[in-house]
């Protein structure tokens, strides 16, 4: 294994989340346009091909714990963008609604497995003061990832076959950087941490709360990420390459997510939740009211990517918080949250594009995110670690990480002495 710098590493795990995410993931819906066309796909067979991916994410990050612990890191990685690989080569050869299903459903196991597995590879090679810069960068790579397939789409319109094949041959990269340079090592959990609360003791009333508004927001958010280009194409009449300013816009916006979502966690997370929430669904209505305008339609994305990429920074920090000492779940419970609600919110929004429309389509799902974002004074915020002045200063993401591992007094845990470094398990 090829030793990485903790910045290295973080631009390295950027790589890898952009192919993984931005990619194997979200991509998907910047191609709907010309995959519908020429597979003959209706909108409600496109709103489920669309939920395969979010179910199969559900799925591969419940067991991604299990996996990780025995396989390690790099296996677990390598594991990740082998299906990425199969997954993207499949879709690139699609020739119906069940290759093109299954292509998506591989890429869904793709994108559950990779950030754990870089998780426990930033917990043996990063100093715990370094975590929350290196996970925010790392969380970039989603929008990376993002902007990556929009040339794609702007010089080679309906040419989505090549996109996807090219697109699994970066995959195939990723999979030789992650074995070169991914340590093998399972998840670690020092010795002096003291062990995580009793599930009698967990904040239950505040992890439903986070999971029902993560739920509602991925539910509401599906509309835009599945059917956004088709809709600017079948409802405005823009051309097919049109749609990948679009993704620009959103990939661009959402880089600027994570320094919303500190500033939200350093201020006010209710009122934050409830402005990024209503402005997601105003990007929802821009869009449905004016399709045709190339302008709107990217300021309507420009909109949703600052939204969305706040929100899943937001909650990130917040599940963090809730579940200090439980490593494997702090992190990825409200992304499970989100992800059901995408999958469960795609075939609906499908279902209502061929009942009542775009337009009406949009204009409910963009309802329920007004409605969902007046209940944001629900949303759970701090838990008091003492007095004011120090809540304050414990915010941020990196503040987060260093809650997630106490001692028995309840304090963060301090970095070990150079000495003294934590010996991670490790896989042949």
């Amino acid at each position: 294994m090829k030793s990485l710098s903790s910045t290295g590493f973080a631009i390295f795990g950027a790589a890898l989340v952009a192919i993984s995410y931005g990619l194997a993931r979200f991509a998907f819906g910047l191609f709907v346009p010309p995959i519908r066309d020429e597979l003959e796909l209706t909108p409600y067979v496109i709103g489920i091909i669309g939920a395969l991916p979010l179910i199969s994410f559900l799925l591969a990050t419940a067991v991604a714990p299990l996996i990780t612990d025995h396989l390690g890191a790099r296996n677990t990685a390598v594991l990740s963008g082998a299906f990425g690989v199969g997954g993207l080569a499949l879709i690139s050869q699609a020739f119906d609604a069940l290759t093109l299903g299954a292509g998506v459903f591989a890429c869904g196991i793709c994108t559950g497995l990779m950030m754990p597995a870089l998780t426990a590879a930033m917990q043996a090679m990063v100093k715990r003061s370094l975590h929350g810069r290196v996970s925010s960068v790392m969380n970039a790579g989603t929008s990376i990832g993002v902007i990556v397939a929009v040339p794609t789409v702007l010089f080679l319109a309906g040419a989505w076959r090549f996109a996807y094949l090219s697109f699994a041959v970066l995959a195939g990269l990723g999979v030789i950087a992650a074995w070169l340079f991914l340590p093998s090592v399972s998840r670690i959990v020092p010795s002096n941490a003291a062990p995580p609360p009793p599930v009698s003791e967990l904040p239950w009333s505040r992890l439903v709360r986070l999971s029902l508004f993560a739920y509602v927001m991925g539910f509401v958010s599906s509309a835009y990420w599945i059917f956004a280009p088709d809709l600017v194409v079948t409802l405005g009449g823009l051309p097919a390459g049109a749609t990948g300013w679009l993704w620009l816009a959103v990939g661009i916006a959402g880089l600027g997510g994570a320094v919303v979502a500190d500033l939200a966690d350093r201020n006010n997370p209710p009122i934050t939740h409830a402005l990024m929430l209503m402005m997601l669904a105003a990007s929802l209505a821009l869009l449905a009211a004016s399709p045709a305008q190339t302008v709107l339609a990217a300021f309507s994305a420009l909109v949703f990517g600052l939204a969305y990429m706040s929100l899943t920074g937001l909650y990130l920090m917040t599940g963090i918080r809730l579940l200090p000492g439980r490593l494997s779940m702090g992190p990825v419970l409200p992304f499970m949250a989100v992800s059901l609600g995408q999958a469960t919110g795609s075939p609906v929004v499908g279902g209502l594009v061929n009942g009542f429309g775009y337009a009406d389509a949009f204009a409910m799902f963009a309802a329920l995110g007004i409605l969902a974002s007046i209940l944001s004074p629900l949303y759970p915020g701090h838990i008091e670690h003492g007095a004011e002045e120090e809540a304050e200063e414990d915010a941020g993401l990196q503040a987060a990480y260093d809650h997630q591992l106490q001692n028995e007094e309840g304090e963060p845990l301090e970095e070990p002495a150079a000495g003294e470094a934590e010996k991670p398990a490790v896989h042949p």
